[in-house]
């Protein structure tokens, strides 16, 4: 019963805008458990990296007990045949994405970077213009809106006399926010192409699960680069504990529920309503950093900047 109500509205914005936000709810233990663990001492590299190690051997372990080992070895399959695609498209949408948010934790409050990863709504229109799809001009104009208050909040949080640490905590985010559309909207567009090119493969990408799967696998490059390049101690158990928790929460829960709701989303308008969704992160991260590890709630630049962004969003979204 429950599969067929799904399936009649799954398609509609409200139940996008739904599935988009429950995953904006997990998603948002990655900034909280990510600031812990640099508080405490834990290095950025090792919460980035284990957690597409814990992300693989939950998928793998689920993808055999729901679908069988059969499935497993078509899902790998797909992964050595277009080995080149998934290397690329993981290193981007997961490695670089996942790196530098995680490297930004050590500068930045929680609620800071997830009120600045919402850049990604931004980026995700270069990004959806770039492979050719049209969007309402009005729809540039609230981005700016955006824009200009997560630079307010950021700046609400830093002294602008010690730029280093506002550049350290606000860049890498920047870059990290132009990764995870750029390496979805890989996916999407391969995945469109293959069906019109009719590859019998292509039936795998239409699970969520696989999808993550495969990107994560791709992004184990990047890992192994920064394995050698940085020199950093084991991590401690707390931290294996803490990154296992944002591999469930956020590396399968959050990002499936979200590859799903964009998987679903049709026309490039519902593009956005799902990627716009992503701004209850901000409120989620705020509360829980506020609740638990006993941040300062913001000042008045800060909260003028957390409502311009929300106002930029809700227009983009009823645009």
């Amino acid at each position: 019963m429950i599969k067929n109500i799904i399936k009649k509205y799954e398609e509609s914005n409200a139940f996008l805008l739904f599935v988009g936000l429950l995953a904006a709810l997990f998603f948002s233990a990655t900034f909280l458990i990510n600031r812990s663990i640099s508080l405490e001492g834990g290095h950025w590299y090792w919460s980035a990296s284990l957690r597409f190690a814990y992300t693989i051997l939950f998928l793998g372990f689920g993808l055999v007990l729901f679908r069988g080992i059969d499935y497993l070895v078509a899902v790998l399959h797909e992964f050595v045949t277009h080995l080149k695609f998934w290397t690329i498209a993981g290193s981007i949408g997961f490695g670089s994405f996942y790196g530098f948010l995680c490297f930004a934790a050590d500068f930045s409050p929680a609620w800071v970077v997830a009120t600045t990863w919402q850049t990604t709504i931004i980026a995700s229109l270069f990004v959806l213009w770039v492979f050719g799809q049209k969007l309402p001009k009005s729809i540039w104009g609230f981005t700016f809106i955006i824009f200009f208050g997560i630079t307010l909040v950021n700046l609400s949080h830093f002294d602008i006399t010690n730029i280093k640490p506002l550049l350290l905590g606000f860049i890498p985010v920047l870059i990290a926010s132009v990764s995870y559309p750029l390496g979805n909207q890989l996916v999407w567009e391969s995945k469109k192409k293959r069906k019109s090119n009719e590859d019998t493969s292509v039936y795998l990408l239409d699970n969520a699960f696989v999808k993550v799967f495969l990107l994560t696998l791709g992004s184990y490059p990047v890992w192994l680069i920064l394995f050698f390049l940085y020199d950093v101690k084991m991590p401690s158990q707390g931290q294996l504990i803490s990154v296992a928790m944002v591999a469930l929460l956020s590396g399968v829960i959050a990002t499936t529920l979200f590859l799903y709701a964009r998987n679903k989303a049709n026309t490039p308008s519902k593009l956005m309503l799902v990627d716009a969704s992503q701004s209850g992160e901000v409120f989620f991260a705020l509360l829980a950093e506020v609740l638990l590890l006993g941040a300062v709630l913001p000042n008045l630049m800060g909260f003028v900047g957390l409502v311009m962004t929300t106002v930029g969003l809700v227009l983009i979204v009823k645009k």
